[in-house]
């Protein structure tokens, strides 16, 4: 079943911020816009290097009225100790939730359970905390954050134009459409 349209289930959870041990609940997904990115474990090889790409392209998605949480089965404890001790963690400003209970990886539908890890999967949220976009990936294939820009600029686009569609590489100012029975058959 998907989970495109769905509100992101209830949940509490200690993540890891700017030096600090924060509290994050789904209450936090509301009245913006946000990027939820799950990754298998801390002190990997594959998460650090998808990271520090989604640190590179923080200020663009902030730019975007975008907040971005990671979120692994780790501890937020465990998230403190990586950050501490790995270059390309260290530069990560943005949120690392910590799963250990694993209800945030069941609640999105990526906990691989007899690993008792999470997909790489990375979820675009909107204002009222529905999902709008899913990507999930095998284990050895690290994502590309800079490919979240035009699909968040596109859910942004028709979330705030009731009836329009973009086509495939639609970029910000180009032409969308509204679908109708004139277009039916013409595309």
């Amino acid at each position: 079943m998907s989970l495109i349209g769905k509100e992101v289930l209830p949940f509490k959870a200690q993540a890891y911020h700017n030096g600090k041990f924060i509290e994050v609940s789904d209450a936090d997904f509301k009245g913006k816009w946000s990027v939820v990115c799950f990754y298998p474990a801390d002190f990997t090889f594959v998460c650090p290097t998808e990271l520090e790409d989604l640190q590179d392209q923080y200020a663009t998605l902030k730019d975007l009225g975008v907040e971005v949480y990671s979120v692994s089965t780790d501890s937020h404890f465990v998230h403190k100790a990586w950050h501490d001790s790995s270059e390309a963690i260290g530069k990560v400003t943005y949120i690392m939730i910590g799963d250990p209970s694993h209800t945030i990886s069941r609640n999105f539908d990526v906990l691989i359970e007899e690993e008792g890890v999470a997909d790489r999967a990375t979820f675009i949220i909107d204002p009222n905390g529905v999902i709008q976009a899913i990507e999930i990936t095998a284990g050895g294939i690290g994502r590309d954050a800079s490919t979240l820009i035009d699909k968040i600029k596109a859910a942004q686009y028709v979330h705030n134009h009731p009836g329009e569609v973009c086509p495939a590489k639609w970029k910000e100012g180009a032409a969308t459409l509204k679908p109708s029975l004139d277009l039916v058959g013409k595309i």
